[in-house]
């Protein structure tokens, strides 16, 4: 009898699929709207602004100059990356380059380097370099692999039939492709340009040190430099406007995958020798720019004598606590707050749990000057007594990198069988605690790999970093920023070179973990 009135009770059935309950939505509509604050308050601020100042911040600032500085990189990186992203893709997997699985390994590194770190490493060689062009090259060497791992990805998947048929019709090779395969692809390699475009709009310590004036640098000098920091709020407005006008856009020219299953197979003869060299030396162009030449510049520096003579190892080895303290904290806190919105949307499916995890990945989309900057407005109005406490950098880090946890904790949950709860509930368990016994330590490692993640984002983070930390707190990124404003590169160098070794230990363990699931290594 207590059976079968538990069985009736239960909410979930063999396919996963039911009725959503409210203890399942209430934590994980909580949790998503902790994204939001940081915005809603933002726009709040900028909503009190006269209108007379909020003209003369538009207008006689320089809010249109560094406007059009940041669409002018955004769009121009986003082009170079969608093109030669796309091109280097299809070189790997058409090209017949040998060891494939190498040149994809190659063609992931730059990820690996934060974009202040490769423009420190150009800067050892050429102090001097500054400008459009440089933070063009550097930011497309450093994001091109957003574009080419989901395109390499997408034309795995893709029959060459289509374009074999085009080709026996009279086709040119480039028409061939463009009729046939680029449709299957298309979608995949406009959300990658997506990501670099989101990515060019939101950096900031690369154009920073290469000093082209972009709004995340007008955002940052309108909050250093002024005790009125109505304009910092309205620059940063821009940013978001410009960063949705990015997501709008990839949506409407995205279109639906007009996906031809089939395993790919080479299309056509082998390329010839020169054309083979052609798109292999374009393959290694980003590694080169975005990896080996900083790197390298970075070595040089460490091993000068002056380098190992203006060590503090005391200020290193604080900045380096202060780093792994709060990137673990980041993670503990990033993961609780995913987990309830990761359960939601594994489990259920319709309109509430859509929303709420829409609004779960929203932050992706924040650039981390303008969580930095509205998180300070809200503490100074309504919590002055948390202003610049590790309380509120640990909750911006939470709100910039919780979408990292969610997506690897969602296919986790999915991937325990509904069927082990149903045998839970009929044993006695409570839904909540049939998910605590059951669930949770299955789906444990892949909820781990998710706290990596953010560990590692947090690790590298800098404009929040900058803003939000109290005063005396300094993180190895933090601390290379500031040495390499004041053109002390040597100084600089151990404290990269650290960000660097320390960064390389989740990401070794994220590797670990997902070669025991199966995944790439």
């Amino acid at each position: 009898m207590t059976t079968a009135s538990t069985t009736t009770r239960t909410t979930v059935t063999v396919s996963g699929m039911a009725r959503t309950p409210g203890w399942r939505v209430i934590p994980a509509l909580i949790a998503a709207l902790i994204v939001l604050v940081p915005m809603v308050y933002l726009a709040v601020r900028a909503g009190e602004i006269p209108f007379e100042q909020l003209i003369s911040v538009l207008f006689e600032s320089r809010a249109l100059g560094y406007t059009l500085n940041t669409l002018a990189l955004a769009v121009s990186v986003a082009l170079t990356a969608l093109l030669g992203g796309v091109a280097i893709a299809v070189g790997m997997s058409r090209g017949r380059f040998p060891k494939p699985r190498l040149w994809l390994v190659l063609s992931a590194l730059p990820l690996a380097i934060p974009s202040y770190l490769a423009s420190y490493g150009w800067l050892v060689w050429w102090p001097t370099l500054s400008g459009f062009w440089p933070s063009w090259a550097l930011l497309t060497a450093v994001t091109i692999p957003y574009v080419i791992l989901p395109t390499a990805a997408a034309l795995r998947s893709v029959g060459g039939d289509q374009e074999r048929v085009a080709r026996t019709l009279g086709k040119k090779p480039f028409e061939a492709f463009w009729v046939a395969t680029w449709p299957q692809i298309r979608p995949a390699a406009l959300a990658g340009t997506l990501l670099v475009f989101l990515y060019s709009v939101s950096d900031f310590g690369l154009v920073a040190m290469l000093r082209f004036h972009t709004l995340t640098w007008g955002v940052n000098a309108a909050y250093s430099a002024s005790f009125d920091r109505n304009q910092a709020a309205v620059l940063a407005l821009l940013v978001v406007l410009l960063a949705l006008i990015g997501v709008l856009g990839e949506r409407r020219v995205r279109g639906q995958r007009q996906f031809t299953p089939g395993r790919s197979k080479p299309v056509g003869p082998r390329p010839a020798p020169l054309l083979r060299r052609v798109l292999m030396a374009l393959a290694l162009t980003p590694v080169v720019v975005g990896v080996v030449v900083p790197l390298l510049g970075l070595g040089v520096r460490l091993l000068q004598v002056e380098t190992a003579q203006s060590v503090d190892v005391g200020r290193l080895v604080e900045a380096t606590l202060w780093t792994v303290g709060v990137s673990i904290a980041a993670a503990v806190a990033a993961t609780v707050v995913a987990l309830p919105i990761a359960a939601l949307a594994a489990r259920f499916r319709g309109t509430i749990p859509r929303a709420i995890e829409s609004l779960g990945y929203l932050s992706h989309a924040l650039p981390g000057i303008v969580v930095g900057l509205s998180l300070v407005f809200l503490t100074l109005r309504l919590l002055p007594g948390l202003y610049q406490s590790i309380i509120v950098l640990v909750f911006g880090y939470t709100v910039l990198f919780m979408s990292k946890s969610i997506g690897t904790a969602r296919a986790s949950v999915e991937g325990v069988s509904p069927t082990l709860l149903m045998v839970a509930r009929t044993l006695g368990e409570t839904p909540f605690g049939a998910w605590r016994r059951v669930t949770l330590p299955l789906a444990l490692p892949g909820i781990g790999v998710g706290a990596l993640l953010v560990m590692i984002a947090t690790m590298k983070e800098l404009p929040a970093t900058l803003i939000l930390r109290p005063t005396g707190v300094n993180t190895l990124a933090t601390e290379l920023w500031t040495r390499t404003l004041v053109v002390e590169f040597g100084q600089a160098a151990p404290y990269a070179a650290l960000l660097v070794l320390i960064a390389a230990i989740p990401a070794m363990l994220l590797s670990g973990a997902r070669s025991e699931k199966g995944g790439p290594a």
